[in-house]
């Protein structure tokens, strides 16, 4: 009986699945709104800043942000308020989220030397939001089960059921003890979409070669975490230096508009 429950539950959720395609013409599955991904972003970042500690270098913070900013102001919907938090570790990583949400340990500082470099990794987190890998992701572990009870889902006002799992959906397996990583296809996909906004955004895309170079040499072979599931070091190097030959042009022609540059703290 219970399990004729589940899947009758299943069977009422996926009722209401959307599916559409990413930018690059992906097909996607989505089963939750764009408020109901907000709600999972806003929640989930709010936990972290309650268990991170944030940076209190007012230049830092200064360097970060005007580095986001600008890649945040190169995206086509400007309705949404974008949130940038410093946190004090030695975690060589970053991540955005649904609401508008980015974050950026100190340690990624060590490895992405510039603000380019910078560019590169806040582009590729905020493409994963842009081209709604959190909803894809969190639609992956509901239909598939995932350890959750489906009739138990509570996205909403009555709050989040199995929070620690949809973050972990979300991209933040590292913070919370959980491993539900973005896939092959989609990091692929964010660094694509990532460069572009880059060098819309007037930050020399190149620079997203030297910094996977640099990546590739921290923590040994498998690199820090924020790479354990992407591609590998070679293939991502390889494809970034074939996308220079569209991303360039938009640098080129975007980079003498940029008033704000972004100078890294000594």
């Amino acid at each position: 009986m219970k399990g004729i429950l589940l899947l009758l539950s299943a069977a009422l959720f996926l009722t209401g699945c959307a599916t559409t395609q990413s930018p690059t013409g992906r097909g996607q599955t989505l089963l939750f709104s764009q408020q109901e991904m907000t709600q999972l972003g806003d929640t989930s970042f709010a936990q972290i800043k309650q268990q991170e500690k944030a940076s209190q270098d007012r230049a830092l913070n200064a360097y970060v942000s005007c580095v986001a900013n600008r890649i945040t102001q190169a995206l086509p919907d400007q309705s949404l308020p974008w949130e940038v938090v410093v946190f004090d570790s030695e975690q060589v990583n970053a991540f955005a989220l649904p609401g508008g949400h980015i974050g950026v340990y100190t340690g990624l500082l060590n490895v992405a030397v510039n603000s380019d470099q910078l560019a590169t990794v806040i582009g590729h987190e905020v493409a994963h939001v842009l081209a709604n890998h959190s909803n894809e992701q969190v639609s992956r572990a509901q239909m598939t089960g995932a350890g959750m009870q489906l009739a138990d889902l509570a996205l909403g006002a009555g709050g989040i059921a199995d929070k620690e799992l949809y973050m972990a959906a979300l991209g933040l397996g590292v913070q919370v003890g959980y491993i539900l990583p973005y896939g092959r296809s989609q990091e692929s996909e964010a660094d694509v979409i990532g460069v572009e906004l880059m060098a819309k955004a007037g930050f020399d895309p190149a620079a997203s070669v030297e910094l996977w170079k640099n990546m590739s040499k921290v923590g040994g072979e498998q690199g820090p975490e924020l790479l354990s599931t992407h591609p590998s070091h070679d293939q991502r190097i390889a494809q970034l230096q074939q996308m220079q030959a569209k991303a360039q042009p938009l640098y080129q022609a975007n980079k003498s508009s940029v008033k704000n540059t972004c100078q890294r703290p000594k």
